[in-house]
């Protein structure tokens, strides 16, 4: 099936009625996914955005239970599900990947999220293929098809004028039928999308085992700022801290994004960091996403979507390390 780009727009209206449609849009300046609706412009065009979609998820601040006090002195707690109905579309497959590390940190291993499994289950994912790279892209490096996203619940290829439509879930399959109207029987050659940007991870992840104490942390924190901006940006970056706020006999206690490049982070209540310094946070930060997280759950947590390599302050750029750890003889 083929979706012609000049039915996107009364596709997305139809969409958009009873749920919440998130799209690539500028908003302030700044590039992230945004609720469609008036004074919302889709920015499809764009190689991605500078925010990535994990907080439709994962919450920057999320509210997790009230409690109170009664007249009587008994106790309550009152748990918040804020989750609803959602659509992301446009959603890159570099993004998509970053949704399956989410799902495993968040819903396995023996344990279940429960509000980032309820928000998962009402989320729809439309994925559209790349048709061209940022100088910063280096998913392909990574393992990933710019233009195939098998775990998204529908995958648009673009084709130029138009996009192949593909269902790949039974919710996708259910979506699809809806779309009926705007779609046109058909397929399309995509358009090609070659990145400049090539690292390899053959051995890198072998290699860090053996590179707990080795030189290349210390070159490399530096000129570190900890600022937290790459974990921010981050599509798979997942820390946080919770939280509450009192008055009187009742409150609510809350989780938000926080950013283990922040010495705070590790802190203890006796005093005590694990990580004091520079060197250990970025260390820790590094390994995580090339080897602990891979040794756990058998995927890398870095996707290649460039945009901490775009966005550091400093140019501390992951791809010139992995290039580092694959040239060294550990």
């Amino acid at each position: 099936m083929i979706l012609a780009k000049q039915n996107l727009a009364p596709l997305l209206e139809s969409m958009a009625n009873g749920r919440d449609v998130f799209v690539p849009a500028v908003v302030d300046g700044v590039a992230k996914f945004a609720r469609y609706g008036e004074g919302v412009e889709p920015a499809f065009d764009l190689v991605n955005t500078t925010m990535p979609p994990k907080d439709l998820l994962f919450p920057q601040t999320q509210k997790m239970y009230h409690y109170d006090v009664d007249a009587n002195g008994s106790y309550h707690i009152y748990e918040y599900d804020e989750s609803c109905e959602q659509v992301v579309f446009g959603i890159r497959p570099c993004d998509m990947r970053s949704i399956v590390c989410l799902d495993e940190v968040f819903l396995t291993k023996g344990f279940v999220d429960e509000f980032y499994a309820n928000a998962r289950e009402k989320l729809l994912c439309v994925s559209i293929g790349c048709a061209q790279a940022a100088e910063t892209c280096f998913c392909e490096s990574m393992g990933i098809d710019p233009q195939l996203a098998p775990n998204a619940d529908i995958m648009l290829q673009d084709c130029g004028d138009a996009f192949n439509v593909i269902a790949q879930t039974e919710k996708g399959e259910a979506e699809v039928a809806r779309w009926e109207s705007y779609l046109e029987q058909g397929e399309a050659q995509p358009v090609a999308c070659d990145q400049s940007l090539k690292v390899s991870m053959d051995g890198v992840v072998d290699k860090l085992e053996g590179m707990y104490d080795h030189p290349i942390w210390e070159n490399l924190s530096i000129k570190c700022l900890n600022c937290g901006t790459c974990t921010y940006v981050c599509p798979t970056c997942h820390c946080f801290d919770i939280s509450q706020e009192n008055r009187r006999k009742d409150g609510v206690r809350f989780r938000c994004w926080d950013s283990c490049m922040f010495s705070e982070y590790t802190a203890m209540a006796g005093g005590h960091n694990p990580r004091p310094e520079k060197l250990e946070r970025v260390r820790n930060r590094f390994m995580h996403k090339l080897n602990f997280f891979e040794r756990r759950y058998g995927m890398s947590l870095c996707v290649g979507c460039g945009r901490c390599v775009e966005k550091c302050p400093v140019a501390l750029d992951i791809t010139r390390l992995i290039d580092e750890i694959g040239a060294t003889n550990a």
